[in-house]
């Protein structure tokens, strides 16, 4: 058991590292100003940054802000997926979107389910998972659907002025 715990967290810090490596190099910052502005030693950056040394929560936290990406975006993507996807994702469009989703997601249910909150079961949670992406996707087809009927209609009524 205590290799497995071992294994996890220096796959944690390795993967913790990997983001934060990448947020430094995308910010276009140095790592002195970085680490000035995250309030942590250069040194104790640098450990960090190579996976020696693991990082505190408010660490992090700080090393993301000093770069400039939403802390608590990157960290709850890298938490619930990786790294990678939290790299990739975060400060964009589907970053703040998840960001959102996730933090109206429990109240959501609690309104909606309020005391079948009990009945759910975690087997259900890829398929909703998979329910809620194909709902979106939906909903996005819609959207364009209207924006282009719209658009006809804009296009209708201007040449009727015009003509």
């Amino acid at each position: 058991m205590t290799d497995m715990v071992q294994f996890s967290e220096e796959q944690t810090r390795a993967d913790l590292a990997r983001l934060l490596t990448s947020a430094v190099e995308a910010s276009g910052r140095t790592r002195r100003d970085i680490a000035r502005d995250a309030q942590i030693h250069k040194d104790a950056l640098r450990r960090v940054l190579t996976g020696k040394r693991s990082a505190s929560l408010g660490e992090a936290s700080r090393i993301l802000q000093a770069c400039g990406v939403p802390s608590q975006q990157a960290l709850t993507m890298f938490l619930l997926t990786d790294a990678d996807q939290s790299a990739q994702w975060h400060g964009t469009d589907i970053g703040r979107f998840l960001e959102d989703f996730l933090t109206a997601l429990p109240i959501a249910l609690a309104c909606e389910l309020g005391s079948r909150l009990q009945e759910v079961r975690p087997r259900w949670a890829k398929g909703t998972a998979h329910r809620v992406a194909r709902l979106l996707s939906d909903h996005i087809d819609e959207l364009e659907r209207k924006d282009v009927l719209l658009g006809d209609v804009f296009l209708e009524v201007e040449e009727a002025h015009h003509g």
